[in-house]
């Protein structure tokens, strides 16, 4: 997958769809009635989304015959006052079903059609609560859990961005990116935040149930292995490497790293995961384990956040640490094709925390006796990355042969 291609491929797609909706529409304003009509017939309402960075629901959209103006949306804030702003004002989630609309009317206007990737470093914004229409306490709920604390863990309702808080018997059983079906007990509010009580059923890793834009992916270059130091010329090869070296030069590809509320330009050498790691140092372990909590929260693509969650747990818990893994690895394979056959270099720095969770997730397999599991994931990432920075070739073979796992060798992570 290509990054830079991909989006001059969406943004092709963009103008076919603009020329569908205007075919027949001469002038501004056939066309501003063009895109009134295709989004009435497209876009759900109410929908969630934003004006300038505050939760708000679209109830309607509508033309008034002011072209300059164009569309308006009617929207609703949380207190319950509406107003009306142009539509080009809200910001939509990109995954919502009816956005490439959005979209489309945006990139006719000559605007960004999706003006949230701008944001690079966004700080964290306020959330969508949950309402008492989202849960029904007398049905079964599946809800997105977004992060954990010892009494609750503040969940997702899925296909929406509205929060609600859960309280169950044993909430720090669950771990961020999680879906978790639950038997609801009682749903009320408290100064304004919406609450659920329940016994959770149970619990599955499912990415593309999340509904999450895929990191993007960035070219950079080929990579040649016949530029690859391999050993000496009488050496032999090693077995893991033969195919890495057949296959010939593969394209190289950088990992979008989403890290909330950090702006390098303020302090490069001062990010959240940082903090974390220091507080944890210092026996801090709580509010170390709370700021990743917090950015998975924030964005549950976070990747460094899973990897280093899992980190916390690994030396006594490796059931609970796999689990942290293996969200923020299937979060990361959202943007990797079933037939991906690029590298993910460890020198590119924004691909490490997609190989730490890879590296996470294999250490526990080979420690919970999953052999041919952990093989599996040891040998993809020697393919995505075969400098091996991680250390994995001396590894495998002891995999391979279904050694039980030994810390003074697998415990190097």
């Amino acid at each position: 997958m290509n990054r830079k291609t991909d989006g001059e491929k969406d943004l092709r797609a963009l103008d076919r769809l603009i020329e569908e909706i205007t075919v027949d529409a001469y002038g501004d304003d056939e066309q501003l009635w063009a895109f009134r009509q295709v989004l009435e017939d497209n876009l759900d309402l109410p929908a969630d989304g934003f004006v300038i960075g505050e939760p708000v629901t679209v109830t309607a959209i509508d033309y008034d015959g002011n072209e300059r103006r164009g569309l308006t949306a009617r929207c609703r804030r949380e207190d319950g006052a509406e107003y009306v702003v142009a539509l080009s004002e809200v910001e939509f989630p990109r995954a919502r079903a009816g956005a490439r609309y959005i979209a489309a009317y945006r990139k006719w206007l000559n605007l960004d059609p999706y003006p949230a990737e701008g944001k690079k470093h966004p700080r964290r914004r306020r959330q969508h609560k949950a309402t008492a229409g989202d849960v029904d306490p007398g049905t079964l709920q599946e809800l997105v859990v977004l992060s954990v604390t010892r009494s609750a863990a503040r969940c997702r309702v899925p296909g929406s961005d509205r929060v609600i808080t859960l309280r169950a018997s044993r909430p720090w059983g669950i771990v961020p990116g999680e879906l978790v079906t639950v038997q609801p007990r009682k749903q009320w509010r408290y100064a304004g935040h919406p609450y659920l009580s329940g016994d959770i059923l149970s619990t599955r890793i499912d990415a593309k149930a999340l509904y999450l834009e895929p990191l993007g992916l960035v070219p950079t270059g080929l990579w040649d292995p016949g530029e690859e130091y391999w050993g000496e010329e009488d050496e032999p090869i090693e077995e893991w490497a033969a195919p890495i070296i057949a296959c010939g030069p593969r394209p190289m590809f950088e990992m979008e790293q989403v890290l909330p509320g950090h702006d390098p330009d303020d302090d490069p050498l001062e990010d959240p995961i940082t903090r974390s790691n220091d507080l944890k140092d210092a026996g801090l372990r709580a509010e170390a384990a709370k700021i990743l909590m917090e950015l998975c929260e924030a964005d549950l693509r976070c990747l460094d956040a899973h990897a280093h969650l899992g980190n916390f747990v690994f030396d006594f818990n490796p059931q609970d640490a796999l689990r942290h893994y293996e969200v923020g690895l299937r979060i990361g394979a959202l943007s990797l094709e079933s037939d991906f056959n690029g590298l993910l270099p460890w020198g590119l720095v924004d691909n490490r925390p997609f190989l730490r969770c890879m590296h996470g997730c294999g250490l526990c397999l080979w420690r919970l006796g999953r052999f041919a599991e952990a093989a599996l994931v040891f040998q993809r990432m020697l393919w995505l990355n075969p400098s091996d920075n991680q250390g994995v070739r001396f590894l495998i073979d002891a995999v391979k042969a279904e050694r039980p796992w030994d810390v003074e060798v697998g415990d190097d992570h």
